[in-house]
Parts: C-alpha cells; structure tokens; sequence
C-alpha cells in the first residue's frame, strides 16, 4: 500500500491473498486470478499491483485474465525510482534497472511479433524481428549505461582519494525508507535536502559538511532508504551510490521508532548491510539513531529514554523538532574520541601556521604559552598526527 500511495496512485481496494502453492502460469490460484478480476472490473481498475516477484508468463497472463495492466513489485518500485531520480548518475542507475528488468518481459510489449523489419547493417540485418531488435538495442543500452556508471564509479574514487589526503570521516546515514533520514540530515547540517513523508524520496546522494562540538569536521551522506524484499537488480544498480555507505567511518542507522514494524525494518536493513558485506561494521561502526521520538506517547518515550542512558551505540531524537540531537552530535564526537590520539606538542610560537593547522585538524584540549613556545596537549586522528610529524620533519629539513 505504502509504494502504491508513494507514487500517487488511488487504491481503489487492496487484499491478501494466500498462496500456498505458487501456480508457475499465474501465481495465485484459479478461485483467486477470478476473485481478482471481477473486483478489477467493479473498480474498472486501470493497474493491478502484486506485492511480489512475478515471471514474465504470469505477468502475461494475468494482464489477459484481468484485461488490464499488471506490474510486480519491482516493477512498481522501478516506478517510484524513475520519478524521483534527479541527478545524472541517479538516473542512470534507475535506466539500467528498469532496462534490465524489461529486457525479460520485452515480449509482452509487442503484438506484432511477426512483422519483420529490413535496416542497415548497423541496426540489424534483413529479417530481423521487431522482439529480437529491441532486445539487442536494449542489451546495447545497458552496456553503456554500465560504463559511464564506472565512469562515475572512477569519479566517486577520485573524490574519496582527495578526501583521504585531507581526512574528513564519513557519516552515512541508512535505514528503511521514511525513516526520516533527510529530516535529521537537514537539521545536522542546517541544509535543505528535499523532503517528504513517503517512500523513497531520497534516491540521489547528498553529502555535507559538519562540525561537532569539538571543533572536529565531518562529512555526512544521506542515502538511499532501504526496504524489505528490496531485488537484487536494484541494489546492484544502486551500488555505486551505496559505495558511500561501504567507505564511511561510522554508519548511522537511522530507525522510525515510532512505526509498529520498527524492528521488522531494522532487520532488513541490517540484511542489505551484510549483503553490501558491512557485516563486521554492524558491531562496531553503527550508532542505531531511534527517530520520531515526538510521536511516541509519555509513557512509551519516558521508557525509551531511561533504557538509552548508559546506551553508547545508540541515541533518542526526533529531527522534526530537534529534540535528541545534540545529544546525538555529542556521542558521534565520542565515537571518533575513541579513535584519536591525546598529545602534548611543543610549537615555536613563531609557526603560527603550524599552530593554526593543529586547531584546524584536531581539538586543543589545552594551551600554556612561554615566551617562546607553545606547550598545546591536542587531540588528533592519527593520520592527522602523522601528517603533523611529516610537516615538522620538512621544516626541520628545510633549517
């Protein structure tokens, strides 16, 4: 209901229906396929949705059982992805999983399988038929789409290594669609990501910078959300943008704790992370963020927030209002805090720019001038620290 609603569709009637066994030529049973077309004909229903995989043989013949327009899940899915992809590679990515997905099901596009169509040499040889034409051109398709999707791959690459020489860590944020990741994405780095109560409004990856309140600089990523049963095609063809999510040095696992499936979604996207083989990141580079605190009632919300207390890899927040979230910020500065070194460092105070790098770079915990040095104690990742000792090795070099 929730990827029909996402797309704007009206949902005229929706059922379940049980499956015992999977009938190969229509999915459901005789009594159901019926059942089911007799309620799209009282609806006069345009489009049918099956919230599951469908072949296309059942796709086929249910569309000539019903006398209107099938898709499946992913076909529908697909659906979404196309209206909400706004970038270059975000479309790219939706156009090979949607030509992937219809180069199996070409056949039920056409009715005049028979007509034969001459050409060029380059467009296919005298007697070439209409189906074995487009699946060829489609096949072509996707092979460029899967190369400039490496060009973008190589670009991602390029911006990572330039990032890696002027070390920022990477936030991701992830979790289930509508979690409310481009909320808190927003209030963290006061950006305006667009944003709205439905699924899959974020398809194309943002990124943005951010100071903690140690004066450290991060960047955050908001990603694509996640969903159960989500096709293999579709995280394969959105891998590059969830490449992101595979480079960050802490992963926000942002969760609708307000939503009565809430711990159904966190296993699914703790499924896609294990898939994306982030399994070991799972114990150790994961703060579960539980979001939309604000909906919960008194009694609900005063539990959560007294079982989170003595939680480290785990904060309260509601993005819509704010609340939680410095609290948040504070335990993302902790997590890094564990990872660096605490120095003390004696700088001619003449090096002013030395002095000036180190509080760029790193949190000065503590200052004492004398007349001629500074004695700073400063807290530094430790690529940070090794890139200061290169830097004092040059200019002691260069004396």
């Amino acid at each position: 209901m929730g990827l029909a609603l996402a797309i704007d569709l009206q949902v005229a009637h929706a059922d379940v229906v049980v499956v015992p066994r999977p009938k190969p030529a229509t999915l459901f049973g005789a009594g159901a396929v019926e059942r089911i077309g007799l309620m799209a004909s009282e609806e006069e229903a345009d489009l049918v949705v099956v919230d599951a995989a469908l072949t296309p043989v059942q796709q086929r013949n249910l569309e000539s059982a019903w006398h209107c327009k099938v898709i499946d899940r992913t076909g529908l899915i697909l659906e979404i992805f196309g209206a909400r992809a706004r970038t270059k590679e975000g479309q790219l990515q939706v156009e090979l999983a949607a030509l992937t997905y219809q180069r199996s099901r070409l056949v039920r596009s056409w009715t005049h399988l028979e007509r034969q169509r001459g050409g060029f040499g380059f467009l296919g040889g005298p007697g070439e038929r209409q189906l074995e034409m487009d699946r060829r051109l489609i096949t072509e398709r996707i092979v460029r789409i899967k190369a400039d999707l490496e060009q973008v791959k190589r670009r991602r690459e390029l911006h990572r290594a330039a990032r890696r020489r002027v070390p920022y860590p990477i936030v991701a944020l992830v979790g289930y669609t509508n979690a409310g990741k481009s909320t808190l994405f927003n209030r963290l780095t006061k950006s305006t990501v667009y944003v709205k109560d439905q699924l899959f409004a974020t398809l194309d990856p943002t990124m943005r910078r951010v100071r903690l309140p140690s004066g450290m600089e991060i960047i955050v990523s908001d990603t694509v959300g996640f969903i159960s049963d989500l096709p293999t095609s579709l995280v394969a063809a959105f891998r590059a943008t969830l490449e992101e999510v595979v480079e960050a040095n802490l992963i926000l696992h942002v969760r609708d704790i307000h939503h009565p499936d809430s711990e159904a979604q966190r296993q699914d996207v703790e499924s896609v992370l294990q898939a994306l083989g982030l399994g070991e990141a799972l114990d150790d580079s994961v703060i579960e963020v539980l979001n939309k605190i604000d909906l919960l009632d008194t009694d609900s919300r005063s539990v959560l927030l007294a079982r989170l207390e003595r939680a480290t890899r785990q904060a309260a927040c509601s993005a819509a209002t704010g609340e939680g979230v410095e609290d948040l910020l504070g335990r993302i500065d902790s997590y890094f805090a564990e990872s660096q070194h605490t120095v003390d460092l004696t700088v001619d105070l003449r090096d002013g720019a030395a002095i000036a790098w180190l509080y760029d770079h790193g949190h000065v915990l503590d200052r004492r001038d004398t007349d001629e040095c500074a004695h700073l104690r400063v807290r530094l990742d430790p690529a940070d620290l090794a890139r200061f000792h290169r830097r004092r090795a040059r200019e002691d070099h260069k004396v």
